[in-house]
């Protein structure tokens, strides 16, 4: 997964962009103007009040340990937020492998698809 980060008056200039490869994430800063950007990664818990992570009947914050993509996520967005950043999630495209919701294209458009 890629991310971008930039000032939300100024969406084309990117400050840095962060990975996620393999369990873990890494940030390229592009404008080294920008002070607090290398805390953004930093491997401590992020705490996030999203009810999807939480047991039923509970409330309140939920502690997001540092080592996997939720964690990733939640840390670009809490604490891009704090410098007054934003972030954008940028997917690459998906070379080969096999979508079986596409089984409407002929043979010849998925081998273009795929190698295109």
């Amino acid at each position: 997964m890629r991310a971008e980060l930039y000032r939300p008056d100024s969406s084309e200039d990117v400050l840095a962009v962060a990975t996620w490869e393999a369990g873990k994430g890494q940030l390229e800063v592009a404008d080294p103007s920008v002070s607090g950007l290398e805390a953004i990664l930093r491997p401590t818990p992020i705490a996030v009040d999203d009810a999807s992570l939480r047991r039923l009947g509970t409330h309140g914050p939920t502690l997001l340990q540092p080592g996997d993509l939720e964690w990733f996520r939640a840390a670009l967005l809490t604490r891009a937020a704090d410098l007054g950043l934003a972030v954008r999630f940028v997917f690459g495209r998906q070379e080969g492998g096999w979508d079986p919701a596409a089984q409407y294209r002929t043979f010849e458009e998925q081998v273009e698809r795929l190698s295109g």
